[in-house]
């Protein structure tokens, strides 16, 4: 196995201890040490693909498991933030209804003998998404920090402040969610001919 592969293989692994940490809650730091995993993970996302170009190594394998973990990463991030009452249920159906659509529409396409690269809006999608989830990330350290007494908040109005923490997570997520939802239709639009030709 080449080392693109490796990269792909560790970020499916980081997955489970991400998603332990996040909702292990009595482990101090537990979002810092959670926004760590989920970078160390999105890094082998960048790395992978670069090496996998510039050295010649795209297998079969890295076609298949590197989006595979890319949606593994980023939706288990999600449920866990369904889990923390972040966001509610409606946010994930949305995403995954899209990932289910497009990944129907590659199968097929591969079929016909077409390969369904990624657009800008899907690229937009994804790098929506990763803000969201590091900015929601930061948001829940903060405001674990103030609550284990280790911000000063003498002079700041806590409650104001996770307030507008709170509308900044919404905001981000669900722009994500927008541009999930017009990825997924463009990607129907483009690719309707394999849908409608389907057997």
């Amino acid at each position: 196995m080449n080392l693109p592969n490796k990269l792909t293989l560790l970020r499916i692994i980081l997955v489970p201890f991400f998603v332990a940490v996040l909702l292990l809650d009595f482990i101090p730091h537990h979002y810092l040490i959670a926004l760590i995993i989920f970078a160390a993970a999105s890094i082998t996302d960048m790395l992978d693909g670069k090496i996998a170009r510039k050295y010649n190594m795209v297998t079969d394998f890295g076609k298949f498991a590197d989006p595979l973990a890319d949606k593994i990463l980023v939706i288990s991030a999600f449920a866990c933030f369904i889990q923390l009452n972040i966001v509610n249920a409606v946010f994930i159906i949305l995403v995954l209804f899209r990932e289910f659509t497009v990944t129907s529409i590659r199968l097929v396409a591969i079929e016909h003998g077409k390969v369904v690269a990624a657009n800008i809006w899907g690229k937009a999608k994804t790098v929506s998404q990763m803000a969201a989830i590091i900015i929601v990330l930061i948001n829940g350290y903060i405001a674990e920090l103030f609550s284990m007494g280790l911000l000063n908040g003498e002079n700041v109005n806590i409650d104001g402040m996770l307030s507008v923490m709170n509308i900044v997570n919404q905001s981000l997520l669900w722009i994500s969610a927008v541009l999930t939802v017009i990825s997924g239709i463009i990607y129907i639009k483009d690719n309707f001919e394999f849908i409608k030709n389907a057997k």
